[in-house]
């Protein structure tokens, strides 16, 4: 049960089918999105995967050398049976895919362009220049598929931490087990140094524990008994317990790293348009370079030589391959989801990545987003016996989980708790039930509004949060409960301002002179407090209604899932935020702190540019260099230039977003 003195409600509902803006999940086999596998069969040994380039190079060298320093006539009668068999390792598998992909009615692929480039160059007597063009277009692929495979493994290393063996005290002892086999209310001990593998509850005292793993953030983090531990926590301190609360697929860890695995199936909306132009830009290109080998026999006549304008037509096709885009553009996004990854940001697919460089609006919640959620009670008034107030208060907070309950069961200690019977929970306002036969309500100003209760006008205009508590029909008093705002949150507000967002509002179901107050304090230009989970919900659809924002909502809380699903991008409070939050969001702040909303949208910005860059410098090239092809000014040399150098230059650019950095 969650409690509502903010409007922490449990109006959950789940981000049915993910939302139509989740919709852009890609069915295509390969997730490089560059229409061809980049593993080549997946084979473990990276020296047979190289292997074959290595031997058509020596044998393409050796050839060369005997053409140019070495007269042999016995080399000229085996020469073209030599170039041959120097292009058959690199040229086999390129022609094993054209026939794949013939037999799947695909005819014009990269692979079709290449084939026919090499074997038109051998057909009119270009032995050396066809098994170079073959050789530095599979030494491009090898690149491509070490960058991009390099990419994968820098996303997954940032995150995979998770421990190989779970300490389970079974039988008296305790036993090392797979973490997939521990069961929830199972113990099982931590050692100094270790890797937490499970998410659970300390039983010992205290510990120390770094979770750069989950949060980025590197400096040390006390728990203490009773509260949340997180798989991939690693333990600084001693020997700890801890009883399991979720099975090791549901554990946090687990999940993060399932978001980041999935985040390359969702494409930007670039990615998608250079897969289409790809398909349709291909044929055009073969079809161009028919033509330039077939019209000008009607403009020249007699002069027209055939094997000069085939010449020409090859070093076209060779030109156009459209490698550098297709492969470059989903490398540029990989790199921004893995520099992303690196600052302690999840972005769940490149379609988020590209949108929030759109942003210009920015709705925020209060509590747990904007302030630590951390409450602490400040003082009591109470109209009763103190002790027999917080028995009574406590019994009722003791069945929920929002962040004022727990902070008054903290507070009253851990003396035995009342049995509250006839739980229920009024939305918005706060919970209701039954202690040793007294009727008990617990919550803010509207509950006794909605009971007609009678109160002390003055209480409405404290400032600060309160819990109200009524017995039996009759107002008995109140708790003052404060809570802080996080250290960065002020810097957040300017950060976004400066990069971009033209607007920060701030929705809270806290009451108005509160959050007027930290609204005041933060710098933020509209605020709205005193809101039920559908007040949030209408407020956004408010501020959504004008057609040219670009609406992020960030929050942490399950009452702030309906409004994550319906904003342009949701962004949620990963570390200590609700599931629900985190399951429904676009974007996870793994450390909670509301900064690294601008460190995002720069992020987002940055892998912008350099994909942008990525399509400029290659249409640019080829351009040049095509029209130099048709002119015959240009050679298979230039045509590999501005095929795989090209795209060589794009990967570069696109692996230097991981390396930048973003403050």
């Amino acid at each position: 049960m969650t409690h509502s003195h903010d409007n922490k409600d449990s109006c959950c509902s789940s981000k049915e089918n993910a939302g139509s803006k989740h919709a852009h999940h890609d069915d295509h086999a390969h997730e490089e999105g560059d229409g061809h596998n980049h593993d080549h069969g997946g084979d473990p040994s990276v020296f047979k995967t190289y292997l074959p380039a290595i031997v058509t190079l020596v044998m393409l060298l050796v050839g060369i050398a005997f053409d140019n320093l070495f007269n042999l006539p016995a080399f000229q009668v085996i020469r073209p049976y030599w170039y041959i068999v120097a292009y058959l390792p690199v040229g086999v598998p390129v022609l094993r895919e054209v026939w794949e992909t013939f037999k799947a009615k695909d005819f014009f692929t990269e692979f079709s362009l290449m084939s026919i480039a090499t074997i038109g160059a051998f057909a009119i007597g270009e032995y050396p220049e066809g098994v170079t063009v073959m050789l530095f277009y599979t030494i491009g692929e090898l690149f491509q598929m070490a960058a991009v495979n390099r990419a994968k493994r820098n996303i997954k290393a940032l995150l995979d931490v998770r421990a190989e063996v779970a300490h389970v005290f079974r039988n008296g002892k305790y036993e090392d087990v797979d973490p997939e086999k521990v069961e929830i209310g199972e113990t099982i001990q931590i050692r100094a140094g270790e890797k937490t593998p499970l998410d659970g509850e300390l039983i010992s005292d205290k510990s120390s524990f770094n979770t750069a793993a989950l949060t980025g953030e590197s400096k040390p983090r006390t728990i203490n008994k009773g509260e949340p531990i997180l798989a991939g926590m690693l333990n600084l301190d001693k020997v700890v317990e801890v009883k399991v609360t979720k099975a090791f697929a549901d554990s946090a860890l687990s999940r993060i790293l399932e978001m980041v695995q999935n985040a390359t199936t969702r494409k930007a909306k670039t990615e998608l348009f250079i897969r289409k132009f790809a398909k349709i830009y291909t044929p055009i290109v073969f079809f161009l370079a028919l033509a330039l080998v077939t019209l000008p026999v009607l403009i020249l006549g007699s002069e027209y030589h055939f094997q000069t304008w085939l010449y020409r037509s090859l070093v076209f096709l060779v030109i156009s391959c459209p490698c550098a885009l297709v492969i470059s553009i989903p490398l540029g996004y990989f790199g921004g989801i893995g520099a992303a990854s690196s600052n302690g940001i999840l972005f769940k697919g490149s379609n988020f990545l590209d949108l929030i460089t759109k942003l210009n609006t920015v709705v925020m919640d209060k509590t747990g987003t904007l302030t630590k959620g951390v409450f602490n009670v400040q003082k009591i008034e109470s109209k009763i016996d103190e002790t027999d107030f917080l028995n009574l208060l406590t019994a009722v907070e003791a069945k929920s989980t929002h962040p004022i309950a727990k902070a008054i069961v903290a507070y009253a200690g851990q003396k035995e708790i009342h049995h509250a019977e006839n739980m229920e929970e009024i939305a918005g306002m706060g919970l209701k039930g039954l202690v040793n036969g007294r009727e008990v309500l617990a919550g803010n100003v509207k509950l006794l509004e909605k009971f007609n209760i009678d109160f002390d006008p003055e209480i409405a205009s404290i400032e600060e949060s309160i819990v109200v508590v009524v017995i039996d029909q009759k107002y008995v008093g109140y708790v003052l409960i404060a809570d802080e705002v996080k250290e960065d949150a002020a810097e957040a507000i300017k950060q976004l301002h400066e990069n971009g967002i033209k607007q920060v509002v701030m929705l809270s179901g806290d009451k108005t002179s509160i959050v007027k107050k930290v609204a005041s304090n933060l710098g933020i230009d509209t605020y709205f407090g005193d809101l039920l989970p559908e007040g949030k919900v209408a407020k956004l659809e408010e501020i959504k209604s004008d057609k040219s924002r670009v609406v992020a909502f960030v929050g942490d809380g399950i009452n702030d899932t309906p409004v994550l699903a319906i904003s342009d991008i949701g962004i949620a409070m990963g570390a200590m935020g609700s599931d629900a939050a985190i399951e429904t969001a676009d974007v996870v702040i793994q450390t909670d702190q509301p900064s690294k909303i601008a460190t995002a949208v720069k992020i987002g910005k940055a892998t912008k540019k350099v994909v942008i860059q990525n399509i400029v410098l290659a249409f640019a090239v080829k351009a040049i260099v095509l029209i130099l092809g048709a002119g015959g000014i240009a050679t298979m040399w230039e045509a590999v230039f501005a095929d795989v150098g090209v795209a060589l230059l794009a990967i570069l650019n696109a692996v230097r977003i991981q390396k930048m950095k973003f403050y």
